[in-house]
Parts: C-alpha cells; sequence; structure tokens
C-alpha cells in the first residue's frame, strides 16, 4: 500500500512540474498624497492572486504604496510582460516605474 501511494504521490508531482508557469502580471495605477498634495502614476508587478480582476490589484497596490503614505486612486489596467513594453507607460511612471 505505501509503495502504491508513493507511486501515486511521485505521478502528481511528475505531472505538476510539466505544467507551464503562471505569467507576470502588472498593473498602472494612479496614487496619491495629501499635505502637500502630490499626484504619482505608476506600475506594479503583482503576484498571481492579484491578477483576477481590478478589485485583487487594487487591494494588493494600496497595501504595497500605503507604506509609503499614498493613497490609491485607480487601477488604470491589470497587463502580462507585454504591456512593459510600452515606452510611454515607462515614460510616465517614471521614478514610480517597479518601484513597489
Amino acid at each position: 500500500m505505501k509503495k502504491l501511494i508513493a507511486i501515486f504521490g511521485l505521478a502528481a508531482l511528475t505531472a505538476l512540474a510539466g505544467l507551464p508557469a503562471a505569467a507576470e502580471c502588472y498593473a498602472d495605477y494612479k496614487a496619491k498624497r495629501d499635505d502637500p498634495l502630490q499626484l504619482h502614476y505608476g506600475v506594479i508587478r503583482l503576484p498571481d492572486a492579484a491578477c483576477g480582476s481590478a478589485a485583487a490589484a487594487g487591494a494588493e497596490i494600496a497595501g504595497r504604496i500605503g507604506a509609503d503614505g499614498w493613497h490609491l486612486l485607480s487601477v488604470v489596467s491589470v497587463f502580462d510582460e507585454a504591456g512593459l513594453t510600452d515606452a510611454k507607460r515607462k515614460e510616465n511612471a517614471g521614478q514610480f516605474y517597479l518601484r513597489y
């Protein structure tokens, strides 16, 4: 019986190892900080769990930028690695490009 369990366990591990890795996910967002008012646009890498919806992305982003006193205004979009090739996106984000 133990041998059978070991064989099935090994088969399951082999099957899982053959699965492709999840694609990376990113979002661009707008944020503000008060007193004095400051605004910024940024691009951030997200964990897989936050890639499913704008709400999940927003919760992740708010937590990470909040540590520096920023408040999330909106999630502009969620995109894959191909979106990082947009030179305008990188230029517009400036110092907030993949900062958080």
